[in-house]
């Protein structure tokens, strides 16, 4: 007997050994694959920036259309307010639109864990931070998705690797992720929500799936919804062709608890994503696009190396992961089941594109302005998984590789009439398809040889580098048609840090506003600082823009870019008490940073809250941004002359020495008063407003006469020409003086004045009336506030000496409700799970026991 328990001992002893190694065996290789494609990722995306000679490994400037307009300008204002040097808080910005909704643009643009990258690193290096955080997201989504391959079947860790890496720099990622860096943690959020569909799928992870959810849908819930859609799909497919399938109840329970996790985490979610979409309702509305399906050409075009566009889908993921899943239909080694499911979701998926119904569901329920297929990455995801599929267990017989390589070149030939083929694209193409005939007839030799351990090797290497000279191609060639076709926006350089510099020297924030102007590319206050009308986010409240195009300014993308406007009567309005100017010194070019000269000029300013009486004094009566100016400022500064129009000339007569002003929100070309330099007007409804500007002054004369050179038909309002004189302007700023605050405290998000004694009529606030604001008058309750022709307003009782306000983002009390209702779900999912452990814990040690 004890030679006998001695021997069980042993092989029990053994059994465990062996065990014990294939688990690390398992380890070891989910830790090789996600980290070999998140190095093999990131150094590819640099050696695309590098052979772009775009920074920061090169001169060139990355910042075309948005990324250098918007996303630049956000994350340095984030990495400001997170180390405390803002005056705003998360949920107001006070620097742009005059005070607007921060916490909306945190959850579109910000809200990615990614994003606090940017604390590493000093302000004047901001474009590298925000490379920086591009690079590790597209190698975070490789990581996740070669974790995901190994997940769904095992295979060799190496080609898991490489799918990876192409999957991650698809051509959805060089073409689109890579410009708007928030749309990368949708490439992150596939694969993560594949897995957690795996673990509703057995059942496992109650407690974790919902918190991953909820965690992709903070960092980018727009993304996330539709790697949702994606994720959903790979589940129903792993449902109906996974071999643990058992039958209708397990799937149906399966998609259940899919659904509960996806719900539960939305649901956590909440507090950021319900304001998000509030935001987006109020914002300043775009014109209705109808979606146009692309032609089959450029459908198939978009499949192949080097080429880019907006109006098609970027399907690109490289030759030989392409000709993988092409093989799969054909290959004998998959299960019948395993083909059909995965074959049929990558067809239906593709037809979606193109459709106008699945259109809108991909994009919930909204046909974008700019790029229609913004879901791509999803398709390029599961060409992966089924390239996965169809190598994971050696690679495919001769047979199911020609019948892929035959359709890849049909799919080529059918491609070449597509204008999206560049000059490089079939020589890519070729060569790409030749050295991957070479290593997989290198990786066939290796399976029927045994001991030939260095073919395998030698055919993953020599795929590796073909596919790197691929991505390297089509990434540079993308970059390149990118800066010839697009707006650009010059690097952060000089030009920035002097007006930065100057701001900060002339800052008197809340005593009054102070102006940065404009600088190259958009959202200038949050790059330099001050407190400006200029503002470029999808959520500009369309309160805003259209209070500010009523007043002269301008704007651009549809009104949701308001921009500054140089005029001392709304600078009266909006109490800006400095203004700084600059011009460039050299040509704006794309591979050096911008220097310009700045100059800075003060004029008294009424403070941030002013007190209107009761009786409005008489102005000019109509719509013309003249007398909407007049209204807010309360008093006639204007004279608004008849005028007359010969031809191309306009002609007027006001009083001399006082300052034309023209409005003609809708001309394009140059005007010029005589004797003056011609000015020019960019109006191109609906993206384009042009803002009022002046011309010069009258002469002693009294006679204005205006020359217009109009680039089309010169379409003008009733009332284009308005006179200022300085005089009437600088009583009517003395008068709100004194009348108005006597003290101004703010807060991150709310305000408080200080009124004279006996206070009567209306307290307004300079600042929009968006949707959150709430005011009190003295230790009253707070109540939303009301509305002064656009801005915020209070109604005084004449006893009160004291004015608060405060702003909350809508939707966030809603959705706090919402959130805190999943927490609970959560929990009380998690409670009788903890303790189910607990007794299979105790079930478990007791066995052993016995």
């Amino acid at each position: 007997m004890p030679l006998a328990a001695e021997a069980m001992r042993a092989e029990h002893g053994s059994v465990r050994g062996e065990d014990g190694a294939e688990e690390e065996r398992c380890r070891s290789t989910a830790v090789r694959a996600p980290l070999a494609a998140a190095l093999l990722v990131a150094a590819l995306l640099c050696l695309v920036t590098r052979l772009s000679h775009t920074r920061p490994f090169g001169p060139v400037t990355r910042n075309t259309v948005d990324l250098g307009q918007q996303y630049l300008p956000y994350h340095a204002y984030w990495r400001a307010l997170l180390h405390g040097e803002v005056h705003g808080d998360a949920f107001l910005n006070w620097n742009s639109g005059f005070g607007s909704n921060f916490l909306g643009d945190v959850g579109t643009y910000l809200s990615s864990p990614f994003s606090l990258l940017v604390v590493l690193f000093p302000a004047d290096r901001i474009e590298l931070a925000l490379y920086a955080v591009t690079v590790t997201k597209t190698a975070a989504a490789g990581a996740a998705m070669a974790l995901l391959l190994l997940r769904l079947r095992a295979g060799p860790w190496p080609v898991a690797a490489l799918l990876a890496t192409a999957y991650a720099l698809c051509g959805w990622t060089l073409n689109h992720g890579t410009t708007v860096p928030m749309w990368l943690d949708g490439l992150i959020a596939l694969p993560v929500l594949c897995a957690v569909g795996e673990w509703a799928r057995t059942g496992r992870r109650p407690v974790l799936g919902p918190l991953v959810v909820a965690l992709v849908w903070i960092a980018n819930f727009y993304t996330a919804y539709m790697a949702t859609l994606g994720a959903a799909v790979v589940l129903v497919v792993r449902l109906l062709t996974s071999e643990g399938a058992t039958g209708t109840r397990a799937r149906l329970a399966a998609l259940a608890i899919a659904a509960r996790y996806v719900l539960v985490g939305v649901g956590l979610a909440a507090p950021l994503v319900t304001v998000v979409f509030l935001a987006a309702r109020g914002a300043a509305p775009t014109p209705a696009t109808v979606f146009a399906p692309a032609p089959w050409s450029d459908l198939l075009a978009r499949f192949l190396p080097a080429t880019a566009s907006t109006s098609s889908p970027a399907l690109f993921v490289g030759t030989p992961a392409l000709a993988l899943a092409l093989a799969l239909p054909f290959n004998r080694a998959v299960a019948p089941r395993t083909q059909a499911g995965w074959t049929t979701a990558i067809v239906l998926v593709a037809l979606s594109l193109l459709w106008a119904p699945s259109h809108l569901l991909w994009h919930a329920g909204a046909s974008p302005n700019g790029n229609p297929y913004r879901q791509a990455f999803v398709l390029c995801g599961l060409l992966v998984i089924a390239a996965w599929f169809s190598v994971a267990r050696g690679v495919p017989r001769p047979a199911a590789l020609l019948a892929g390589a035959a359709l890849l070149g049909a799919l080529s030939a059918a491609a070449r009439t597509s204008p999206d083929i560049d000059r490089w694209t079939y020589p890519v193409l070729g060569m790409t398809a030749l050295s991957a005939c070479t290593a997989a007839l290198l990786a066939l030799a290796g399976q029927r040889r045994t001991r030939a351990r260095a073919l395998p090797v030698l055919a993953v290497v020599l795929l590796g580098t073909a596919q790197a000279g691929e991505v390297a191609v089509t990434g540079k060639r993308i970059e390149e048609q990118q800066r010839s076709r697009v707006s650009w926006s010059p690097r952060i350089g000089p030009w920035h840090a002097a007006v930065a510099a100057e701001v900060a020297r002339a800052d008197a924030w809340p005593h009054h506003r102070t102006d940065p102007g404009e600088v190259p590319g958009g959202n200038d206050t949050l790059l330099v600082g001050g407190q400006g009308a200029d503002l470029y986010s999808s959520l500009t409240a369309g309160v805003t823009s259209r209070t500010l195009a009523s007043l002269g300014f301008g704007h651009y993308a549809k009104g949701r870019h308001p921009v500054s406007l140089d005029n001392p009567v709304t600078d009266a309005v909006f109490s800006i008490g400095t203004r700084i100017r600059s011009e460039p010194t050299e040509p704006v070019r794309q591979d050096a940073p911008p220097r310009a000269g700045v100059t800075v000029t003060t004029a008294s300013a009424p403070p941030l809250v002013t007190v209107r009486p009761v009786v409005r004094p008489a102005t000019h009566p109509g719509d013309s941004a003249f007398a909407r100016q007049e209204r807010l400022l309360g008093a006639d500064v204007y004279r608004l002359p008849t005028t007359g129009r010969t031809g191309r000339v306009l002609t007027a007569r006001c009083p001399a020495g006082s300052h034309v002003w023209f409005w003609a929100p809708e001309y394009r070309g140059t005007v010029a008063l005589t004797g003056e330099r011609p000015v020019g007007f960019d109006g191109r409804p609906p993206a384009v407003r042009a803002p009022m500007k002046v011309l010069g002054t009258v002469p002693d004369s009294g006679e204005v006469r205006i020359a217009l050179e109009p680039g089309g038909r010169a379409h003008l309002p009733r009332q284009p020409i308005g006179c200022l004189a300085r005089s009437g302007l600088e009583s009517a700023v003395r008068r709100l003086v004194a009348t108005g605050a006597t003290r101004v405290r703010t807060t991150g998000h709310g305000v408080t004045a200080e009124l004279p004694p006996g206070s009567t009529g209306t307290a307004v606030l300079g600042v929009p009336r968006i949707s959150g604001w709430r005011c009190a008058v003295g230790g009253g309750a707070l109540r939303p506030a009301h509305d002064h022709l656009g801005l915020v307003a209070v109604p005084l009782d004449g006893r009160s000496t004291t004015v608060r306000c405060s702003f909350r983002p809508p939707g966030l009390r809603f959705g706090g409700a919402v959130g805190a209702t999943a927490l609970l779900a959560l929990a009380a999912t998690a409670l009788p799970h903890r303790r189910r452990g607990r007794r299979h814990g105790r079930g478990h040690d007791g066995g052993t026991g016995g």
